[in-house]
């Protein structure tokens, strides 16, 4: 009977011709990390010394295993945990499922300069050292409005950069109703802590005037801030002043006003009605907001970035704070985030943008897909598709609490739960994110490309027989 004395040490182990050839394949220290896992985890299950009651393997069925799970994790290596999904959800944003698609443009962008050497910091016209943020800057200010602008990894890291060099040791106020928590447990009392900046609370949770954050302005207060609420909406015996209001009483005190806009909304003119109280970086600065701060993977619908912008005075000593090294954008994200503005900057390209795509789609546009899928699975037996009426949702603490009319394909399988179906769609390759809904698995395809919809329908023909 085997015991723990019967494993066999490492050296041995990696002399087995399949952990030969392995090595050869992923390196040495790879296959003696995962060969030195498994053994530690067989030494765990196996007693000390042999006795029939607690034991049954042979010495060589230890081995044999041990030599299975270093094959197994080492060819794991292979397969990447990142991966596409199909957006059945009709959530537009998805945080989860990695936000905005981008453009073809901006993937294509990307894909040049990640592929090759390019001039983020070279000055092509006089040959020497140049500076990364002219990239975008150009198209950022044209689209804004803003004297300057720069662009960091994402809208967290411009708070906090912010922040740091406007504010450092000294008070920011912000109204209680806006000390928020976003995604990850990230709260703008603690982005303000390690900013380096004291918070100085105006208000109350649902009712805030501008003579609150007078009361709250002393010799020590930096700037005003306005936070955007993100995922949550306050409704009823609630007030809030205008950003005209703000900025004119932080410009009274010679101090700057700074607002975060979360969602980096440019508006649209064919936008739904759900944005209509969306703040947007250009009316924000036309009201006289001295920086603004805003996400490039959100509304803007482009790729993971943080992006500041206003008045040249601020925005110049915040690109020289040493903070900006550490949360600097890299070469990729500056070219599909050019991309993306490029579109934005034509009002008839500006649909090639998926994210405004799904904005914008017709209801009655996505019912006669919905129909042609469910056309699709005419002939699959065991499984029912209905179109049902429902609603897409904005997401990424867009427009908190936004309906969007569509139509949904409800699905059911004989003899499988809701929940079974579900698992089975996220279980597949490509895996599909739908809901449930009222005890059925529901698809919207607000959020599914059109190229993508033959093999939705494959998938969903697929669960008629697990």
């Amino acid at each position: 009977m085997a015991s723990r004395r019967d494993i066999p040490s490492l050296d041995r182990l990696l002399e087995r011709p399949a952990l030969r050839d392995l090595a050869r394949r992923f390196g040495h220290q790879a296959v003696l990390t995962a060969a030195r896992r498994a053994a530690d985890a067989m030494r765990v299950s196996l007693p000390a010394s042999a006795t029939p009651e607690r034991a049954s393997s042979s010495p060589d069925e230890i081995t044999d295993r041990i030599e299975r799970s270093v094959l197994a994790e080492c060819s794991a290596l292979d397969a990447t945990s990142l991966r596409p999904v199909i957006n059945a959800t009709g959530v537009i944003v998805h945080t989860n499922l990695g936000r905005a698609p981008l453009a073809d443009e901006a993937r294509d962008a990307a894909g040049r300069v990640a592929c090759g050497y390019s001039n983020l910091e070279y000055d092509l016209g006089t040959g020497a050292r140049g500076q990364r943020h002219v990239h975008a800057e150009r198209l950022l200010t044209a689209l804004t409005g803003a004297e300057s602008a720069i662009v960091v990894n994402n809208n967290a890291a411009a708070i906090l950069l912010v922040l740091a060099a406007l504010a450092r040791g000294r008070e920011v106020v912000v109204s209680r109703g806006e000390l928020v928590e976003i995604g990850g447990g990230f709260r703008v009392p603690e982005v303000c802590e390690q900013s380096g900046a004291l918070l100085r609370e105006a208000g109350t949770t649902n009712r805030t005037r501008a003579s609150d954050y007078a009361a709250a302005i002393t010799d020590r207060t930096a700037l005003l801030l306005r936070v955007h609420p993100s995922n949550f909406r306050i409704e009823g015996f609630v007030e809030r002043p205008a950003i005209e209001e703000l900025a004119a009483l932080a410009h009274r005190f010679s101090i700057p006003m700074v607002e975060d806009l979360g969602s980096g909304w440019l508006g649209l003119t064919d936008a739904p009605p759900a944005l209509r109280d969306e703040p947007s970086a250009t009316a924000s600065l036309a009201s006289g907001t001295d920086v603004i701060t805003f996400s490039g993977d959100k509304l803007l619908g482009g790729p993971q970035a943080g992006i500041i912008a206003g008045r040249r005075e601020f925005v110049d000593r915040i690109r020289r704070h040493p903070l900006m090294r550490a949360v600097r954008a890299d070469k990729q994200t500056y070219a599909a985030l050019e991309a993306t503005l490029a579109l934005w900057a034509q009002p008839s390209m500006r649909h090639r943008i998926p994210v405004v795509r799904m904005l914008t789609m017709a209801p009655e546009s996505i019912a006669a897909r919905a129909h042609r899928v469910i056309g699709m699975l005419a002939d699959a037996t065991g499984i029912r598709a209905d179109a049902i009426d429902g609603f897409s949702t904005i997401g990424g603490g867009s427009a908190p609490g936004s309906s969007l009319p569509t139509t949904l394909i409800a699905v059911e399988a004989a003899g499988a739960s809701a929940a079974a179906l579900e698992a089975r769609l996220r279980a597949g390759d490509p895996a599909v994110v739908a809901r449930i809904q009222d005890d059925r698995v529901v698809l919207d395809l607000r959020t599914v490309d059109e190229a993508e919809e033959e093999t939705l329908a494959q998938r969903l023909r697929a669960l008629a027989n697990p």
